[in-house]
């Protein structure tokens, strides 16, 4: 599913240049669950914007389900970003003003699917999260796990080929942590593909397998599987 072969991201000022992602090359294959890992400052999250279409690299090669995508305009991005992936972040990046209903809704909306096929599909994707009940319920009226939950709904209602997900669990106790984990575990089960940024070691252990980075570089890769 995913390819990337030396790939380079330069971060530019007057003053410094800094190498975030220093001629990177791995391979995650449809179906894997994939974890990177890695100290603050050495290329993750960086890399996981690129990885979803949210950034550009600088130099190297990005193919994504074979085509070739990193020189693409932000018009080609989004529509790949759109049809294809989901993201789950750790601080929700749920909207305040809207119910747990629309926030998951977004992406529908983003692909024009009609109100009535929206419908159905969000309670679906609410359901499986066990968050329906609170459909007409807003952020902030939920605590840090159910928010989660809405967001990992957000992430699967467009049905994406792949999750990214960094630090998923980064604002959780262990409790709620461990269920977001297993709804990712599930979710990949059912064949998503997903890709986990985490400083967690325990997080770490749902995957199949663990990329650590250092200065750019992947410096180890583990197999648990």
């Amino acid at each position: 599913m995913i390819q990337i072969t030396d790939l380079k991201k330069i971060y530019k000022t007057e003053e410094l240049h800094t190498i975030a992602l220093n001629d990177l090359s791995f391979e995650v294959k449809q179906g894997e669950f994939v974890t990177i890992m890695g100290p603050s400052g050495c290329g993750k999250s960086t890399l996981l914007n690129i990885l979803g279409l949210l950034d550009n690299a600088d130099g190297g090669s990005y193919k994504f389900n074979g085509e070739e995508v990193i020189h693409y305009n932000e018009r080609k991005r989004a529509d790949i970003r759109k049809k294809n992936i989901g993201f789950v972040f750790q601080n929700f990046n749920l909207i305040d003003q809207l119910t747990v209903f629309e926030n998951a809704e977004l992406p529908l909306v983003y692909v024009g699917l009609k109100k009535d096929q929206r419908k159905q599909i969000v309670e679906e994707a609410l359901d499986k999260m066990q968050i329906l009940h609170r459909k007409n319920h807003f952020p902030q009226q939920l605590s840090g796990g159910q928010q989660q939950r809405v967001a990992v709904a957000r992430a699967v209602v467009n049905n994406p080929k792949l999750i990214l997900a960094d630090e998923p669990t980064g604002n959780l106790d262990s409790a709620n942590g461990n269920e977001v984990m297993d709804l990712l575990t599930e979710l990949n089960n059912q064949g998503t593909t997903i890709i986990m940024v985490t400083h967690s070691e325990n997080d770490a252990k749902y995957s199949h397998r663990i990329i650590r980075m250092l200065d750019g570089k992947k410096v180890i890769e583990n197999s648990l599987v």
